[in-house]
Parts: structure tokens; sequence; C-alpha cells
């Protein structure tokens, strides 16, 4: 999906907020053979604050029209790739390598998921080394001699049964990962778009007016059972996390439910009469005994 002429205004809008890192690592592709690949790489790449691609033997043109359209927003980091011959070239000035593989090739390596690779690169990135993540070719990925220069492996966990990934969405798992290894927020928050959680103050009216109504139509009528009975549903309501707008919604649900326009509403038996509305649980609670 393409970003809307708006989308720079509300991009903030509901999102957990995350650093990029100064010190990210390079994507190297080894042999790339689908123009669309590389744009939905490049697009995963600055998803994932990612900015340095590399390309080895590259068998299409990064530069072309397919590439560019399937980039959406990445088209800088394509921009500025760079070829290089052999992977030994193209990670000359790198200090840090990881290979992404299925197959281990009867090394004797470290084996990472992506996740456990992402806390190893930030420990070697924050010591200020070079790091590289070595993706091979769709067919085939890499080769021994390749997966040989690197320092690590990096497994991705999937479906036996399906664990094949193509190159963009295993780039996008790793860039990922190693994204999320900075990211020290919130893992859940809500978003309450233009209202606000509702005021304690909103909420204990909210709790008079209803339980007032419920007196009224008889479904507290037990008094017993009224002062438990008033607990719970508060805590019902308590649990919903109401906003402003919610609570006053609520009212108008009220309200409308004892004064609506219903054609079905039963009259009142004649001669009688409501009892007056208890006192509220609030005032109760504080009285001494």
């Amino acid at each position: 999906m393409t970003r809307s002429p708006a989308a720079p205004l509300h991009q903030d809008k509901g999102r957990l907020i995350a650093k990029v890192a100064a010190n990210s690592p390079c994507v190297i592709l080894v042999e790339p053979r689908l123009a669309e690949n590389l744009g939905t790489t490049s697009r995963a790449m600055r998803n994932c604050g990612l900015t340095d691609l590399r390309l080895v033997d590259p068998k299409v043109d990064w530069l072309s029209d397919k590439a560019l359209a399937a980039a959406s927003g990445g088209e800088k980091i394509l921009e500025n790739a760079r070829s290089f011959n052999t992977v030994a070239e193209a990670i000359a000035d790198l200090q840090r390598t990881y290979a992404t593989t299925a197959r281990r090739r009867e090394m004797v390596k470290p084996i990472f998921t992506a996740k456990g690779a992402a806390s190893d690169m930030r420990g070697h990135a924050e010591a200020g080394k070079k790091i590289g993540i070595l993706f091979g070719r769709e067919r085939h990925g890499l080769t021994s001699d390749e997966v040989g220069l690197c320092d690590a492996i990096v497994e991705i966990p999937m479906n036996p049964e399906h664990s094949s990934l193509n190159l963009a969405q295993a780039v996008l798992v790793v860039s990922y990962e190693w994204f999320q290894a900075g990211y020290d927020g919130p893992q859940a928050t809500m978003a309450f778009n233009r209202t606000e959680p509702a005021a304690k103050k909103d909420i204990m009216d909210l709790f008079v007016h209803l339980e007032r109504e419920l007196v009224e139509c008889g479904f507290l009528r037990d008094p017993e059972k009224h002062t438990l009975m008033v607990i719970n549903i508060r805590n019902m309501l308590l649990r919903a996390e109401l906003t402003e707008q919610e609570v006053r919604t609520f009212h108008g649900i009220i309200k409308e439910l004892r004064y609506g326009r219903r054609p079905d509403r039963p009259p009142r038996q004649p001669g009688v009469k409501a009892e007056p509305p208890p006192e509220p649980i609030s005032s109760r609670m504080r009285r001494p005994r």
C-alpha cells in the first residue's frame, strides 16, 4: 500500500515510538535475481531503520522500474546500494557477519534465532563494530564457502511443514528483530484518538446515575444484595477503562432507556410510587460504623 498524501500529518498517531540505532548492520544480498525482491527488501530495511544495502554480483538492475515501484519509500536505499563482485569484497570492512541459512553445512558455528541474533548484534554494535547480515540466492541460498566467511548462523524457526521464506520476508524478519531489540517502550498501549480517559469524578457521577435508575426500574430491589451488586457493576465498568466520550454516551443510554420514546414501553401500575434513590454507595462506605 502506498502512503497517502495526508500520511505525514498522521504518521505518529497511535504509533509506539521506537528509536533508530546509529550503528545499524548492513544487509548483503548474494546474486539477487528478481527486481521485486530488491524493492521489497529496501522497503523492509527502511521500515526497520537499516540503510546500507550491498549487492553481490546482482543479476538484475536494482534501479529498474520494477524495483523502484516495489520499494515504496525505500527508493533512497536502492539509489545508495553498492555492488560487489564477491562476498569477500562485500564484507571486507566489516568486523562481525551473520549468515541467514537453514543449512548448517556441518560447521561448528554459533546458531541464533533472528531474535537471538538481534540481541547479539546489539552488543557488538554498541561496542562500535561494523556488522553485516548475509542473505543467499532466491533459489538455493548461500554456499558452504559463503557461510564459512561468517561468524555465526541465523535460522528463522518456522512451520516445519512449510518453512521457506522469500528473500524480502527473511530480510524483514531479521531486520524487525534488530529494531525491536532496541525498543524500550511499552508492549501495549491504548489509542484514545480525540478523547481522553474519563476522570474519576465523571466515572462516579455515572455510577450514581446508573444506580439511581437501576433502583427505579426495580433491578436493585433486594436490600441484602444491593451493595454487592452495585460493587460488581462498578467493577465491570471500571475494567472497560471508559473515555470521556464513552461516559457521555453511557449517560445518554441510561437517560433514553428511562425517558425514551419506545412505543412498546409498558405503563406504570397505578398507585405504585418509586422508592427514593438510595444514598450513593461511596457515602455509605465513608460513614463511621
